[in-house]
């Protein structure tokens, strides 16, 4: 049912312009005597054509096309005029003003039935129009989705490729993410940015992948010269994924390249300190050692959740930034969940 707006402050035209569009058929006619009312009714309905008379009190016709095209969503819906014949220079104004068409008294019924209709038909295209932009958009949203699901699988994989030539499993990367995202909700930053974190965090030891077996599966100490070579994979990490055209993968770069940097500037490949170290590389840094920490390998036991604490309040300053440290012992609860959830044995997409 199409609404049919009419304002017209005499009762007579009100009652002939009503069975007018009742003639119409699938038409419901909407009638106010007062400019003013009629405006305050298309703040919250939207009609499907309006049809307006000049001459009113408080408000005019023109005045009327002005405040309702101002309206939010209002700027497109077909409005039809009602002037006298000898009123040239009103109906010029009211075509600059938003006036679609006109009709002039007397209204001459077959003349108000071909411009009603054609306004009305004019309404249908604009609905149409209107839904099949919202239908194609809904399939760009979904294609949109697929597109960063397979994404999200792609970067999963990648990172388990790197995982599966090192004694670490895929739950330690889906620890590792959520602490990372919990750190950055810790630290205020907005739910796009903590998404990033759990979505590239999993990647910071993707350039494990280049890193020779002998050195990457020792069991025992590594040599200065190994761990020269070990230190490599940040490195390696970052020029796999640098120059990506996706968010994701460009923060994956960025922490591949950072995480091993240390607050006091002791850390590795480019020996940044402070808050020159990219954040999303010092929360990284957090979230792994901690893991790490409390995860048992082949080659030692798992701290206690204390002495991990411990590890990282003492850190704090030196290794650490002290920000991200508070951060993610503010969350401890949230840790402890995800700790649970995320056993050594389980490894879901993220």
């Amino acid at each position: 049912m199409e609404k049919v707006l009419i304002i017209d402050d005499s009762d007579i035209n009100l009652t002939l312009l009503k069975h007018l569009v009742l003639k119409l058929g699938g038409c419901e006619p909407i009638l106010f005597d007062h400019p003013l009312r009629a405006l305050e009714w298309c703040r919250t309905h939207v009609p499907d054509l309006v049809i307006v008379d000049y001459m009113m009190p408080d408000m005019d016709g023109l005045q009327f096309i002005q405040a309702f095209r101002a309206l939010h969503g209002r700027a497109e819906i077909p409005l039809l005029m009602i002037t006298a014949n000898d009123q040239k220079d009103v109906r010029y104004q009211a075509l600059i003003g938003g006036a679609n068409d006109f009709l002039t008294k007397p209204v001459d019924r077959t003349e108000f039935d071909a411009r009603a209709r054609n306004m009305l038909s004019l309404r249908q295209g604009q609905k149409f129009l209107a839904d099949r932009a919202l239908h194609l958009q809904a399939l760009v949203d979904e294609q949109m989705e697929r597109i960063r699901q397979q994404e999200r699988e792609l970067i999963y994989r990648l990172s388990r490729a790197a995982e599966f030539r090192d004694p670490e499993t895929g739950a330690h990367i889906q620890r590792m993410a959520h602490y990372s995202s919990l750190i950055a909700a810790s630290l205020g930053q907005d739910e796009g940015q903590q998404k990033l974190m759990l979505q590239a965090a999993p990647m910071h030891d993707v350039g494990k992948i280049g890193i020779p077996d002998y050195i990457l599966l020792k069991p025992g100490r590594l040599t200065p010269e190994e761990f020269q070579v070990m230190k490599g994979h940040a490195r390696l990490g970052f020029e796999l994924l640098q120059g990506s055209a996706s968010p994701v993968l460009q923060a994956g770069a960025e922490i591949a390249h950072s995480h091993h940097e240390k607050f006091d500037g002791s850390g590795y490949p480019l020996g940044l300190a402070g808050e020159a170290i990219p954040l999303s590389g010092r929360i990284v840094a957090v979230a792994d050692v901690f893991d790490a920490l409390t995860s048992e390998r082949p080659y030692k036991r798992a701290w206690s959740l204390e002495d991990a604490r411990a590890f990282l309040e003492k850190g704090r300053g030196n290794h650490f930034d002290p920000a991200c440290v508070d951060a993610f012992l503010q969350a401890w609860p949230q840790v402890l969940e995800v700790r649970n959830r995320f056993q050594d044995e389980e490894a879901p997409l993220i």
